[in-house]
């Protein structure tokens, strides 16, 4: 029977009850938690490090209102970069490949951007809609034009996620099978093929940790103009 190269995003079951909120929830307790020593060990302290370099980076830009979402955003970048890099073990369900996960997390936080900047300065957040010196006969284009790309925003978070992660994914797999086909008839065509699928598995946890990183980036950048 062939089997569909998408089967693999399919959300796998139990007995019928779906198993993607332990994928969601696994990730947490593979973290490990800060003693109450004075001297950590190294993976403690490589964890630490890592977070507030991150922290340091992400807030930078931000004014004094900003810094509370660091918890937040902080939390939300260890999370995606986790489950992207266990997605790419064998027998592992990815949840960042479903566009309902990824827009679950683009929309509210997105959307709290906004409200936020709404509430502390509404005169800056609506100034955004029409460029300063625009002509007037474009004034109502430009409104109609800037509030569509705001709306647009989170859908750009999400499917962004979601395409790259998938297209890697589905990547992955055609070229796996082409090795499987490929190595009883030509070895050596198919060894050669299998140093391309490690290069690409490579590229992969790039990817995984960049996608997670751009998700980010563009939430504080979107704090960054209503704060």
């Amino acid at each position: 029977m062939m089997v569909s190269f998408f089967d693999q995003f399919a959300s796998p079951s139990f007995l019928g009850i779906p198993l993607i909120a332990v994928a969601i929830a696994l990730p947490w307790l593979l973290f490990p938690t800060p003693p109450s020593r004075w001297i950590n060990n190294r993976l403690i302290t490589l964890q630490t490090w890592f977070i507030n370099r991150f922290t340091n980076q992400l807030m930078m830009p931000l004014n004094v209102g900003g810094h509370k979402w660091a918890l937040l955003l902080a939390s939300l970048m260890v999370f995606l970069i986790t489950i992207n890099m266990l997605g790419l073990l064998p027998y592992t369900f990815t949840p960042t490949t479903q566009l309902s996960l990824n827009m679950g997390f683009a929309v509210p936080l997105w959307l709290a951007t906004v409200i936020i900047g709404m509430r502390n300065q509404p005169t800056v957040a609506l100034g955004h809609l029409l460029p300063e010196g625009t002509p007037i006969p474009l004034i109502p284009v430009l409104i109609i034009i800037e509030t569509i790309s705001l709306f647009i925003r989170p859908l750009a978070l999400g499917v962004r996620l979601t395409a790259n992660l998938t297209a890697g994914h589905l990547l992955i797999q055609l070229i796996a099978t082409a090795v499987f086909v490929l190595l009883p008839m030509m070895p050596t065509v198919a060894i050669l093929t299998a140093a391309v699928l490690f290069l690409l598995t490579l590229l992969e946890v790039a990817v995984a940790m960049i996608q997670a990183y751009v998700f980010v980036l563009l939430l504080s950048l979107y704090l960054q103009e209503n704060v």
